[in-house]
């Protein structure tokens, strides 16, 4: 591991992150649809570009672990929770973008498929995930459901408009 220490009087001051983005959506199709269209905005709130690809990445990651919240982690009467947190500031960049996904079925964990069928309608997104993120995972969320997050870089800093 990397370890760098600086002096930090001659470092430039950064912005403090912005609070978490947090929202409970209901574990329906257009629960999911909802989740998806707020990160977005969420995201162009704190200065990310519209049309830029890691603004598209971000969309699609919670568009993906939104809808395997409401298809596969649902239970009658209960949300899923998006959470969307800017963490860091690696060179050069606006920072990490976290994304979790809570729901109430602890037991179900996520699994991507090794080869989707050819003609399916399922299957293809944690792959997705995958390609995207720079790392996803799971964890347990207390009593009985589980979280699932993945982390994507941010975009430049030259994309971002304040």
């Amino acid at each position: 591991m990397k370890c760098e220490i600086r002096d930090q009087s001659r470092m430039s001051p950064r912005a403090p992150s912005p609070e978490p983005f947090r929202q409970r959506f209901s574990s329906t199709r257009r629960g999911a649809r909802l989740a998806r269209l707020l990160a977005a905005q969420q995201l162009a709130a704190w200065g990310w570009a519209k049309d830029s690809e890691c603004l598209e990445a971000a969309e699609l990651v919670v568009g993906e672990l939104a809808a395997n919240a409401a298809t596969h982690g649902h239970l009658p009467g209960r949300d899923f929770l998006l959470t969307m947190t800017l963490i860091g500031c690696p060179e050069g960049r606006s920072g990490m973008l976290r994304i979790e996904v809570a729901d109430c079925r602890g037991e179900r964990l996520p699994a991507p498929v090794a080869e989707p069928r050819s003609l399916g309608e399922q299957g293809r997104g944690l792959l997705l995930v995958s390609a995207l993120a720079s790392g996803w995972g799971v964890a347990p969320r207390p009593p009985s459901g589980k979280t699932v997050w993945a982390e994507l870089p941010g975009p430049p800093l030259q994309q971002v408009h304040p």
